[in-house]
């Protein structure tokens, strides 16, 4: 099968140290009943960004698909469309992917434009970045805005704070007050149940985080990847290493851009992370979602190995 390569173009040189990962996505629905025709969406490949490259990467699909094709949505995210006909139990979806990530360069928070100022700039401004950043205001259909969201977020936001001060405080916060739980939620659990409860997993802290930006008229997005699963030495194992991982991305003005934040762990992103999707909330960036013809129930499994060139 032809790899499906993810970056083309001269190499980028970085002032930091590039870190290597291979990584391997397994996806397996195993069907009650032999399932006749399927119909798939594949969101897997890393994305081409100024801090990651992905010079490599294949998806191997079992049964063999009758017909397959590859897109750039609406976020730019490479999707696969996939469908399948004749009669299976089992589907597996292997993605494999060779990514090189840099530590993005620092940003002294108390540098980047008052919260308020930026609020104001994606409701007024038409430049081109601003404009197409304010349209991650506005609430999603998993991501609602409203009152219950901006109290929230509100104590991380005073007056005259800058942006992303204040998204670290709010980072802070989210990791503090909520508690990971996987048993608590599930796909199809409100953002609003989340916010009362204070429990649930890496999608559901994320898409809070978000609710309560745009709640205050902020732009942010919903990032779908994936975290190294053996930490550096003397590190501690983050959240969400064996399997995608959710986090947040705020526009911190023209000067600065798209920063990452993640709520979960209580971190700004930093070269153990690797960007796959981005979108409104996750119903934009699901990594594998479609729609089977036959019957009975379905049970899925997934596994992630994310691995630093030449560990074991």
């Amino acid at each position: 099968m032809t790899p499906a390569h993810c970056y083309s173009g001269a190499p980028t040189h970085h002032p930091h140290p590039t870190v290597r990962y291979r990584i391997i996505h397994r996806t397996t629905y195993t069907y009650e009943s032999p399932v006749t025709v399927c119909h798939y969406l594949a969101r897997l490949a890393p994305r081409a960004l100024p801090g990651q490259e992905c010079p490599w990467h294949e998806i191997h699909i079992r049964p063999e698909p009758v017909e397959r094709a590859t897109r750039m949505d609406y976020f730019g995210n490479t999707t696969l469309y996939f469908e399948i006909a004749g009669a299976h139990s089992k589907l597996e979806v292997i993605s494999r992917s060779l990514v090189e990530v840099n530590n993005p360069d620092p940003v002294d928070p108390l540098r980047t434009p008052t919260w308020e100022s930026l609020r104001d700039s994606c409701a007024t401004s038409l430049k081109q970045s601003i404009y197409s950043a304010s349209e991650l205001t506005y609430p999603s259909s998993l991501v609602p805005t409203g009152p219950a969201f901006a109290d929230y977020a509100r104590p991380s936001f005073p007056a005259g704070r800058p942006i992303l001060d204040g998204v670290s405080d709010l980072n802070r916060r989210i990791n503090h007050d909520f508690l990971f739980d996987p048993k608590a939620t599930d796909i199809a659990t409100p953002v609003t149940k989340v916010l009362e409860q204070r429990r649930g997993v890496c999608q559901d802290f994320a898409q809070v985080m978000i609710a309560c930006l745009r709640s205050l008229g902020l732009p942010a997005r919903y990032v779908s990847g994936y975290l190294e699963t053996r930490p550096p030495p003397g590190q501690e194992r983050l959240i969400g290493a064996d399997a995608s991982h959710a986090w947040v991305s705020v526009f911190c003005g023209e000067q600065f851009g798209w920063i990452d934040a993640d709520p979960t762990n209580n971190v700004l992103p930093s070269d153990r992370y690797v960007t796959v999707a981005w979108g409104r909330d996750f119903a934009d960036v699901s990594p594998l979602r479609g729609v089977t013809i036959g019957s009975g129930e379905q049970s899925l499994q997934v596994a992630v190995d994310v691995l630093p060139e030449g560990s074991d």
